[in-house]
Parts: C-alpha cells; structure tokens; sequence
C-alpha cells in the first residue's frame, strides 16, 4: 500500500512505533507527570488584568515650551527605586600546584562569598503598612539580603513576595507607615510606534537616571534574539538609553504613567546600549502582582501537549499535506498521556487556529494563551483533522515544577515527522525513488527515545523502517 499524505505516513510511523515500543519496554512501568508539556505562558492583555486597574488618560501632562520633559520626569522618579542584592555563594578555595594541574579534590574547603547587584523596581501598590515594589526576577535571583532606596533617600529591608523565570518578574514587599508614593499604571496597548517613552533606573548605580526615546517596535519576542531569555512576553522596543540597573525600572509615557518593566537589551562590545532595550508591557504584567501577592507564584494552566509551526515559511510540504498552507495557527506535534489534551480529545496531528474564539498567529501566540488560562477552565480548541474543521473542549489542570517536567516520560509519539523531500533524503542517504516520512527529532525522555527512535529514521512507501547505516 503506497502511503500518499504526511497524516497517514505519520500514524503509519506512530503504528510501527507502539509496536516496536511494545517489544523494547514490556513490563516498564512509565512515570506519568502530572504538568509536563513546558508550552504555556502569559494570557493576552484582556484576561491578564487581574484586579489592579490600568489608568488611561485622555490628556496627556504638558510638555514644556522648550521640549523639556521635566514634569513627566518629576511624576515618575518618586516611584522608581534602587534595588541593592547580596547573595551568598560557596567556592571551593584552591590549594596550591596540586589543584593547579588536578583541579578540585574532594577535600578541598569551601568558603563563602557576598557576591552584590543593583538593579530598579517599580512600587506599584499599598496594602496597610505592605509597600509592593515590581521588579525582574534575573535582578533579585536567589538573593540572602535585598535592600530597596527611595528616590527620596530613605532606605529599607525587602522581602521577596514571589518571582516568575518564565515572566522575568518578582515582586518585593517592605513594611513602612511612612508616606510612600504609588505609580499610576498606565495602558501600554495603547503605545504607538513613534511615541515618546522616557526610561528610568538606576543603570551602571547611577541613582535615578531618566533617557528619553521613542518606541521602536512592540509585539518583539525573546526567540528572536535568542535563548535565555523570557519566553511569555511580547516586549516593548525603545531606543532610550537603556543599560545593566535599569532591568526591573520603568518605561514611561508623557502622562507619567508607568507602562512598561525594562528587562534587556541589546549591547555593544561593552555591554552598554546601543539603542535597542526591550521592556515587559504593563498590560501583560499587571496580573502578575495579584498573583505573587495570592499566591506566592505565578500559576499557569496546562494542557500537555508539545507543538511546532507548520507553515508556508517554516514547513512548507509539512503545511500542504496538512491543508494549512494559507492558515495561521500551530501544530500539535506529541500529546501526553493522562493529560487534559489526552483526555479530552486532542491528538497529534491536530493544527490549533482559535482558542476560545480567538486566532492563532503561531507556536509563541499559542504557549502565551494556553500559559494565561487558569486551571479548571474550560477553553476550545479549534483546529483542523484530516483537513476538516472541528471544536475540541478541554479542561485545563495546574502546571507542574520544572523538575518534573523534565523528567516526564509519557509523551505520546515524542518524535517530530516530515515527509520526504530531495532535501532530506540527501540528508539522510535515502534514494529519490523512496517515498515516505522521516523522524526529524526525537524528544529526549520519551518513549520513542527509550525505544531507540532516532532523527532520520522514516517509513518508505510499505511501511516499513529506513535507517542510515553510518
């Protein structure tokens, strides 16, 4: 039987697999995680409000005759704040020529070290005598002793509410029945690219520095400058002055309004600014206070599935064998088993083009949304099955500690298939005349790697398995 789509040559693949898995791992118990699939992220503005409320003005404050921005800056610098952090490492301390050649023995002693920051953050809210100051979680880290200055000079022990990698924000809390001013946060979809933004922080420990630009861009993604970096936002692009200390401090519109959390940049040979900072939407990181001060911690929805793009640019055979060529959405590449996707419906295979009603652009737009959905909800997935249109509703379930994550083993095929082109086969030393699908990737702790699974393998016209002899 000659196997003509990538769908049928996918499951054919899936089919030979589950046998081959059955004979390699019979009697293996496989752990199930209960929040594994690593995909989900930051809900768009409208679901990610929570209950502080963004301010919007409709006038903005005066500038000056002669083009100073002074009054914008003299609302903004009372509620910027320096954040100094101590954390405390150990180190091996080494012993002579012996460590010189051999490295560290195992008896060799370990001494401690303050090893100091500085970065800025944002007091956002009061409750009672609790002052609550929004920062970057890369500023506090993993901090022994956190110290907050005012602008005003003042000075204050700070304790951490609760932090987020994938958001890159914290929250700090410091106790005072003193007078301390709030900012007002202002609506950052409202940004236009051109508007004047005025950055504030405390770059290199210059105290309460201000630059002034304009925004460059918005939507801008972390996967576009590369990893280590927050995968949930769409950032801000200014060309104010931005440099290290500035990252928690806040982009500025000409009302005053703190409309955005500075976070990285891009620098030049001296890690300095040349122009290109990037600063975290007030609107997608407003709800983040409510949750840090509820619950300690960001918490996001899981729906246990790995995806990929499937489109004209990306996977352009991959697209058409789907009948996606000229949709926008995401690919459901592996499912895991006991998951809410597993539960409810969802299968590998499916394209993702709506949740609840609302497109979606790609794999990023995806992970943001599924990321944003609170556990219990409810949310439906519109996507396309052997090129027919359907709703498939699922309900989500808390995701689960980076640690299992990464250890989960029950991702159900956990490889990545494409159909055969010269292309590939020219990469895999497989003949014109084959036709079939090849294993791109393989996930690492599924079941398909335990098998033996490897990137190039594929199924020919029969079914059967095609390996590179090396």
């Amino acid at each position: 039987m000659i196997i003509k789509t990538w769908k049928q040559r996918f499951f054919a693949l899936a089919a030979f697999f589950a046998v081959f898995v059955a004979g390699l791992v019979a009697g293996i118990v496989i752990m199930r995680s209960s929040d594994a699939s690593g995909l989900h992220s930051a809900r768009q503005a409208q679901d990610f409000t929570g209950t502080t409320r963004l301010e919007s003005r409709t006038r903005p404050l005066p500038q000056d005759s002669d083009g100073s921005f002074a009054q914008v800056a003299d609302a903004a610098l009372p509620v910027v704040v320096e954040i100094s952090v101590v954390e405390v490492v150990e180190q091996r301390s080494p012993r002579g020529m012996l460590e010189f050649f051999f490295g560290p023995q195992p008896d060799t002693p370990r001494q401690e070290f303050e090893r100091p920051g500085i970065g800025s953050g944002v007091i956002v809210r009061r409750n009672d005598s609790a002052v609550y100051i929004l920062t970057n979680n890369h500023v506090v880290g993993d901090a022994d002793e956190i110290e907050i200055g005012l602008y005003d000079g003042r000075r204050y022990s700070a304790e951490l509410v609760g932090g987020d990698e994938r958001t890159d924000l914290a929250l700090l809390q410091i106790d005072t029945p003193e007078e301390v001013p709030i900012a007002t946060l202002g609506d950052s979809d409202e940004l236009h690219v051109g508007d004047w933004v005025l950055a504030v922080g405390n770059p290199f420990g210059f105290h309460s520095t201000v630059t002034a630009g304009i925004v460059s861009a918005t939507g801008r993604r972390a996967q576009q400058a590369g990893a280590g970096l927050p995968e949930l936002p769409d950032f801000i692009q200014t060309d104010a002055a931005v440099n290290p200390g500035n990252s928690g401090g806040a982009l500025v519109n000409m009302s005053g309004e703190v409309v955005g959390i500075n976070t990285w940049i891009v620098g030049g040979q001296s890690g300095g600014s040349v122009g290109l900072g990037f600063a975290i939407p007030m609107s997608q990181a407003i709800g983040a206070i409510d949750q840090f001060i509820e619950e300690g911690r960001i918490v996001y929805g899981w729906l246990g599935v790995s995806i990929a793009d499937a489109s004209p640019d990306s996977l352009p055979e991959l697209a058409e064998d789907l009948g996606v060529l000229d949709r926008d959405g995401s690919l459901i590449m592996s499912v895991y088993r006991g998951s809410p996707a597993a539960e409810d419906g969802i299968r590998p295979g499916d394209f993702v083009y709506e949740i609840d009603g609302a497109p979606v652009a790609d794999t990023a737009d995806f992970q943001r949304v599924v990321g944003a959905i609170r556990p219990g909800e409810q949310p439906t997935f519109s996507i396309v099955r052997n090129e027919a249109e359907q709703e498939v509703t699922v309900t989500l379930v808390e995701r689960a500690a980076e640690d299992e994550i990464a250890s989960a083993q029950d991702l159900w095929p956990g490889l990545t298939v494409l159909p055969l082109n010269e292309e590939i086969r020219g990469q895999v030393g497989i003949d014109s005349a084959v036709s079939g699908a090849v294993v791109a990737a393989v996930q690492r702790n599924s079941l398909a790697a335990t098998a033996g699974v490897r990137p190039g393998d594929g199924t020919g016209d029969s079914g059967t398995v095609i390996r590179q002899v090396s």
